[in-house]
């Protein structure tokens, strides 16, 4: 997969964000943004691509690069694939790891 075209609508609550992704052969997929991790100094992205019904019933999510430019913060963000595994290996590791805490957190506070 070379480079893949995002569009993030802008001043949506995170929890409700969402991107459209253009892939290599042209479709386009609909994903749930789960979160941005940063990881040695990058920053990642976490999305759960939803079929037509805007559901998701295998539990995949796809890990990008991710950044902004700060310079300009209304130009939409760039992702980039992860062509390394053990680059993704980090970013997966770290996405079992927010995933933890945030079981953690609703054993806390079960209202989240």
């Amino acid at each position: 997969m070379s480079e893949d075209n995002a569009k993030m609508p802008a001043g949506e609550p995170e929890e409700e964000m969402s991107v459209e992704l253009e892939l290599e052969d042209g479709t386009l997929v609909n994903c749930a943004v789960i979160t941005i991790l940063d990881v040695a100094e990058k920053s990642y992205i976490v999305l759960l691509p939803l079929d037509e019904s805007g559901q998701n019933e295998d539990g995949e999510v796809w890990f990008y690069g991710y950044s902004e430019n700060e310079e300009n913060p209304d130009e939409e963000p760039e992702l980039r694939y992860i062509e390394d595994d053990d680059e993704y290996e980090m970013v997966a590791d770290a996405f079992d790891e927010y995933l933890d805490n945030c079981e953690f957190d609703e054993l806390i506070d079960p209202e989240k």
